[in-house]
């Protein structure tokens, strides 16, 4: 039971950044660059008070750009993107891009990917792009895929890390000055005081000690629960979306959630039952 609680106050962390980004930049209280520069701030001090605590010490540069510069276009995409998604949207595409990404990763890697793993995420993003009268902005669809495409890459440069905490850390540290000198280029805007407090939590709380968690428990999940427990981050972020900023999902929602989420979760499952054989 205490592993079912801590495994769903993760998650809650998780689609409350798609919440938080969405009050806060839909909103109008912060600019989308403003808001991903305080979020990585905020984020990479306390993961850093976190290594400190432990007392880890530097790992060294190796490696390291990748990671970098994946989680820049996540952080970047993921602001910009929800100018026109809500949050549900926003966390179902960057969900679908994000599994995408890790497939052909690991095909690239030269390992088995069973189809049935492409074919739901394939569908729901598929079906989230298609135009029509209740179809999401284009542009917006594109730019959270871009950033699932970065937490992808984030993530692969990660797989085979001796200590993930530590990486993230630093990974959200080293990427402070080059967010800066991009902010710096695009020209920072004033936000509200309800702005900046959206964006520190996102980066504080909902970031950096969600991510941190995440880590502790990711060992007593095993990798297929892990994998099947994230699905349930869009449809928290909904949820999250409908209950504080008035955000009903529509139709598209609906069915590309069974698409991308069935089709993943039921890909865990037969693998899992394949294993235990």
């Amino acid at each position: 039971m205490r592993l079912f609680l801590l495994t769903g106050l993760a998650m809650l962390a998780f689609a409350g950044n798609s919440v938080l980004n969405r009050m806060a930049v839909a909103a109008g209280h912060i600019g989308a660059v403003e808001f991903a520069l305080i979020r990585l701030v905020s984020g990479a001090a306390m993961l850093g008070l976190l290594l400190a605590l432990r007392g880890r010490v530097w790992p060294g540069l190796a490696g390291r750009g990748p990671g970098v510069f994946g989680l820049l276009i996540y952080l970047f995409g993921f602001s910009f993107a929800y100018r026109g998604l809500d949050a549900g949207t926003g966390a179902l595409i960057l969900f679908g891009a994000v599994q995408v990404t890790m497939f052909a990763g690991a095909v690239l890697a030269r390992e088995a990917v069973p189809a049935r793993r492409w074919a739901g995420a394939l569908a729901g993003l598929s079906l989230m792009a298609l135009p029509g009268a209740s179809a999401p902005p284009l542009a917006p669809v594109l730019l959270m895929a871009g950033a699932g495409l970065g937490w992808g890459i984030y993530s692969l440069a990660g797989r085979r890390a001796a200590d993930p905490l530590a990486a993230t850390a630093w990974n959200f540290i080293l990427s402070v000055p080059l967010a800066l000198l991009v902010a710096l280029a695009s020209g920072l805007v004033m936000p509200s005081t309800q702005g900046v407090a959206l964006a520190v939590i996102s980066g504080a709380v909902t970031s950096g000690l969600g991510y941190a968690l995440w880590y502790a428990l990711v060992p007593q999940l095993g990798a297929a629960r892990a994998a099947v427990a994230q699905l349930t981050v869009p449809i928290l972020a909904a949820l999250g979306g409908a209950v504080l900023i008035a955000e009903a999902p529509g139709w598209r929602f609906v069915v590309a959630s069974l698409l991308v989420l069935g089709g993943v979760a039921l890909a865990s499952l037969n693998y899992r039952a394949l294993t235990k054989r």
